[in-house]
């Protein structure tokens, strides 16, 4: 089996101090995407960010503690492409892609919406020029997309759907989006490709007893190529440990 695992780490050093690199010693995966690590390379120069048996990229924002991704793989890559060719997203560090020959696997961390018209405005801009990235993938290769995308594709990916139809994250044009990924695109949702129950989810808000009640959103994914449909055979959100706000998505593929 080869386990993939994806975690927004809402700061990678905060979520070192919870346990996190503790119980990633102890999942055996062959590759591990972050997002939102909040850091640069100057901050993590301890051992426990370089953990044993795996090469480690980045791509760092260039604002201090904001954004940025990153993955560890146990398999050293044939090529390495960080960003996306726009400004807007390669300066908060929201793209690094790993290149195995036959297969690829990225970090993604979608803008959020969330704090104003503004952000939104970034965020379809965002989903415009990746559609285009998606297209440009070679079609004869296997593409692993892991991370934040920051929408809730349908109503049973949210607790209170009813109430978040105007709010970013489920609206109506960010779902469409989603609709035509995994419709025209023939992208697939990994996870819902074998877990078709409701209250799965990878994101709580900290706002009264989000977590505890399972109040949550499903927001992390990992998207594949239709060429992967077939190598699907566990997905798994952990919550037995908290490490950041959202929780680790683990997949693994039969290759």
């Amino acid at each position: 089996m080869f386990r993939i695992i994806t975690i927004n780490l809402n700061g990678i050093r905060s979520a070192a101090k919870k346990g996190f690199f503790a119980w990633l010693q102890k999942q055996n995966a062959d590759i591990i995407c972050m997002q939102e690590i909040k850091a640069q390379e100057s901050d993590l120069q301890e051992d426990i960010f370089k953990p044993r048996n795996y090469h480690a990229y980045f791509h760092y924002a260039e604002k201090k503690g904001y954004s940025g991704v990153a993955i560890f793989t146990k398999q050293k890559p044939q090529h390495i492409v960080t960003g996306l060719g726009w400004p807007e997203a390669d300066q908060e560090g929201r793209h690094v892609m790993l290149d195995f020959g036959n297969y690829s696997v990225a970090s993604l961390y979608m803008p959020s919406g969330t704090s104003g018209e503004e952000r939104q405005t970034i965020k379809f801009d965002f989903l415009k020029r990746y559609e285009l990235f998606l297209k440009k993938l070679p079609k004869e290769k296997h593409h692993i997309i892991c991370g934040d995308w920051n929408i809730a594709h349908k109503q049973i990916d949210l607790k209170n759907w009813r109430g978040n139809q105007k709010n970013s994250g489920f609206l109506p044009e960010e779902r469409m989006w989603m609709d035509n990924l995994f419709g025209n695109l023939q992208f697939i949702d990994a996870f819902r490709e074998i877990n078709k129950e409701p209250d799965q989810y990878t994101w709580w808000s900290n706002r009264g007893q989000a977590y505890a009640k399972n109040v949550g959103w499903r927001i992390d994914y990992q998207v594949v190529t239709p060429t992967l449909q077939q190598a699907i055979k566990t997905a798994s959100i952990y919550k037995d440990e908290r490490f950041s706000d959202h929780a680790p998505l683990l997949i693994d593929y039969e290759f």
